[in-house]
Order: C-alpha cells, then sequence, then structure tokens
C-alpha cells in the first residue's frame, strides 16, 4: 500500500532521480519539481503528504517556498535539503516548521526515517476553481545596477515588453525607488559599491515584502546569486543578460505575485 506523495524539490536532476527512486522503493508516490515556484504549483494542486525541498533554487528560494508551503497546508510535512552549511539557514527553516534539515549528500535511509514518524492527515480534496482567462501580464519593474549601460539597456528592454520601468543606481537609491513607486519586481544587480545586492535584499522586502526581486549576477557572482535564493530572491540571471530567459523570469513572477495577491 502506498504511503501517500512525496514532492521532491531539486534544481540537480541527479538529486532528484536518485531520491525519487529510494522513495518510490520505500512504497510512496513520488512527484518531482525542479524549482520553488514550480513545487509550490504542484502544492496548490495536489496537496503531497510530505516535501523533500531544496534551500538554493531558483524561482523561489528555499526558505520561501518552505514558508509558503506551511500557509497552504500546515498538515504537509517539510523536510529541508541543503548543500551550504549555514546554522543560521537551517535554523530558520526548523523555525519556520521543517520536520528536519539534512545537509547533502543526503543519507536516503535518513531521510526515509525523518518521514516516516505518525501518519499525518489527509486532506480533503477541493474543487478546482474555474479559471478566468488571463489578463495581460501587466507590472512595475525596477532596475537596480551601478553600470549605466546595463541599467539603460534593461529598463529599455522592460519598456519594449510594455512593463513600466524605472532604472536606481545603486542600493540605496533602490530602496528609495521602492519606498516611492512600489515595483512589482525588482532587477538587482548582485556586486555594487555602498549597498551591495545581498545586503539590499532584507531592506527591499522589509519595505516591499510581496516584491519579487530577480538578482542579475556576473558569472564570478553565480554561487552567491544562489545563496540569495535562499534568502528569498526569486531568482537570478547571469550576465550577458539572456534576454527570452529574462523575459520569462519575470512573466512568472509578475503571475505568481498576482496569485498571491488574489489568495
Amino acid at each position: 500500500m502506498a504511503k501517500g506523495t512525496v514532492l521532491i524539490v531539486d534544481d540537480d536532476p541527479e538529486v532528484r532521480a536518485m531520491l525519487a527512486e529510494y522513495l518510490a522503493g520505500d512504497g510512496y508516490v513520488v512527484a518531482q519539481a525542479a524549482d520553488g515556484l514550480e513545487a509550490l504549483l504542484h502544492v496548490r494542486r495536489a496537496r503531497p503528504r510530505a516535501v523533500v525541498l531544496d534551500l538554493m533554487m531558483p524561482r523561489l528560494g528555499g526558505l520561501e517556498a518552505l514558508k509558503r508551503i506551511r500557509a497552504l497546508d500546515p498538515t504537509i510535512g517539510v523536510v529541508v535539503v541543503t548543500g551550504v552549511q549555514d546554522v543560521e539557514l537551517q535554523r530558520q527553516a526548523l523555525e519556520l516548521g521543517a520536520l528536519a534539515v539534512f545537509g547533502k549528500p543526503i543519507s536516503p535511509e535518513a531521510l526515509a526515517q525523518a518521514l516516516a514518524p505518525g501518519e499525518r492527515p489527509t486532506p480533503a480534496p477541493r474543487r478546482a476553481a474555474a479559471r478566468a482567462p488571463a489578463p495581460p501580464v501587466e507590472g512595475r519593474i525596477l532596475v537596480v545596477d551601478d553600470d549605466p549601460e546595463v541599467r539603460v539597456m534593461l529598463v529599455e528592454f522592460c519598456a519594449e515588453q510594455d512593463w513600466e520601468a524605472r532604472g536606481a543606481s545603486d542600493g540605496s537609491a533602490g530602496v528609495r525607488v521602492i519606498r516611492e513607486w512600489a515595483p512589482d519586481v525588482v532587477l538587482l544587480d548582485i556586486t555594487m559599491p555602498g549597498l551591495s545586492g545581498v545586503g539590499a535584499l532584507p531592506a527591499i522586502f522589509a519595505v516591499a515584502p510581496s516584491a519579487r526581486v530577480i538578482m542579475v549576477s556576473g558569472a564570478e557572482d553565480v554561487e552567491l546569486s544562489r545563496r540569495s535564493l535562499a534568502l528569498g530572491a526569486f531568482d537570478y540571471v547571469t550576465k550577458p543578460v539572456d534576454h527570452a530567459y529574462l523575459k520569462r523570469s519575470i512573466e512568472t513572477a509578475l503571475l505568481m505575485k498576482r496569485l498571491d495577491e488574489a489568495r
């Protein structure tokens, strides 16, 4: 008899495949997601019994995904796995309701033990709500970058997509604009003089907790960008910017924000 559905959320396909194979062999029905946004959409639709959640992923950081999963359904057990040896992040995950936090590489046996205790209540099935046609994706985009050429290029790109766009030259200026203008999405350069992108994240979320932040980094800053996902950043892109990917990321961020506002 199946033990219920476990959703495995990790942007590394090898990790997902390894855990899926083990948990399926242990009697679970296994679903998979490659990022936090995909995971949240799956949780909204299917309400799995448990979620195995990586902390560092694109599109929706692990801590933010954990917070939202727990808000949607506190009966869903969440086990966090992370390759980052960060005691503070682990403490925050436990405070947000994670059953356990494991470092990578994770022992499948330890994971199964964390998922095993006590049967959790099975949520009642919910009727699918009728969906209205999706309106055009509109929004306000703030570009925060100390490089004027990059800033102008990204502002012009956003304007070409019919988004309202403004620019700011550093983290402090960006926070001031956010207070006055309330953008939906912030494109935040990770390396800037004064208040850096990572340093600006807490201030941005303090004044605009519903804003979606997409980190923009040079190739040498990718690992730092990935770490920022655990702090609540929605996604990251690298320079030179892939415009097609950036457009999809901004559209997804705007749609996600709209879904949250409609709750």
